[in-house]
Order: C-alpha cells, then sequence, then structure tokens
C-alpha cells in the first residue's frame, strides 16, 4: 500500500501512484523481502516527479509459519487484531523515512511477528486516521477503540464498520482513504 504526497490533489502524483504500485509488485516479487522492496521502490522514487515523500508499507503474510513480516517508509502503522479480537498490536517496529527522503541506497529495516489463525490485519493510509486539529495519534487510538469494538465481524463488515466510525474530516483537504481488512 502506498499513499503519494497530495495523491488527490495533484496530477502528478496521481500518475505516480499507479507506478509505484507496478514497481512495487514487481520489487516485491523479485526481492521476497519487504525491505529490500521499498529499499528498490526509494531508487525509483527520485526519478519519478511527483513521487517523493510516497509513503508505503509491504506486508508479507506467511500462512505456513503464522507470520506477518512488514515494512514502513512513513506510512501509518499496520495493525494486527489478536484471533480473540481483545488486543490490538500496532505493528511500529520497521519504521523508516518516506519513499525519497533518505538516500536511495540508505538501509531499511523490517520485523516479523507470530500470529494466532484468527487474527485480523489492518492496513490504512493517513486519511483514514488524520484530522487537522488533532495529533495523529489521537486518530490512531480512535481506529484502535474501533477495531476493538467491531473486532468480532468478518472483513468486509469491519471494513464497513471502520469507515462508518471514522469518517473523512469535514471543511479539511482532500485525502484518500484507503482501508484493507484481511482475516488471517
Amino acid at each position: 500500500m502506498n499513499d503519494s504526497r497530495s495523491c488527490s490533489r495533484t496530477r502528478k502524483a496521481r500518475v505516480a501512484t499507479p507506478r509505484y504500485r507496478s514497481r512495487f509488485s514487481t520489487a516485491m516479487h523479485a526481492t521476497g523481502q519487504p525491505a529490500r522492496a521499498l529499499k528498490a521502490l526509494a531508487r525509483y522514487a527520485v526519478t519519478v516527479e511527483g513521487a517523493l515523500a510516497t509513503t508505503a508499507v509491504q506486508t508479507v503474510i506467511d500462512e505456513t509459519t503464522h507470520t506477518v513480516t512488514y515494512s514502513r517508509a512513513g506510512h501509518p502503522p499496520p495493525l494486527l487484531l489478536d484471533a480473540d479480537k481483545h488486543a490490538v498490536k500496532v505493528l511500529d517496529q520497521a519504521s523508516d523515512s518516506p519513499l525519497g527522503a533518505l538516500e536511495p541506497e540508505a538501509a531499511r529495516t523490517q520485523s516479523t511477528l507470530s500470529y494466532q489463525p484468527g487474527a485480523t490485519l489492518v492496513l490504512y493510509t493517513d486519511g483514514l486516521i488524520e484530522r487537522r486539529d488533532q495529533d495523529i495519534d489521537t486518530g490512531l487510538g480512535r481506529l484502535i477503540q474501533n477495531l476493538t469494538r467491531h473486532g468480532h465481524l468478518g472483513p468486509e463488515p469491519l471494513a464497513d464498520a471502520l469507515l462508518t466510525n471514522l469518517p473523512p474530516q469535514k471543511d479539511g483537504p482532500d485525502d484518500d482513504i484507503v482501508l484493507v481488512v484481511v482475516q488471517l
């Protein structure tokens, strides 16, 4: 998942985002590692107008070992709701600067954690939690609260509940909202 700065407001950013998706998919298939894929994408970011400061998160779910490996480039952290639907883990251990903000060859971090079958992974863009008059951590807390409250739902109804209870900012800048909910 990626989010270009001013993604919904500028043509340059709108053009960069589909290019990123294609390159990101290719990088992920070639490297098999989220951090390496982000590093490859960072190299690409410096060559595309409107692509600097793009945020991204890449996750790899291994259903055999019940692990999630992830890496973030300035993107909001994925959330993992445990299989019992009581606790949410913020996946914030592997975090680096947005793409193009560092030297393209800078090392990127990744982290791996285990999950129990039945857990739920949530990925989202900052448009879901960011509000002009609030710290972003307040919005993240609101998302975690709603995820815990509605976590018993399946992926599609859970996504609907989160989108309903975390409406877009009124009278604010247009920001895209992307939400992905995966039952593990």
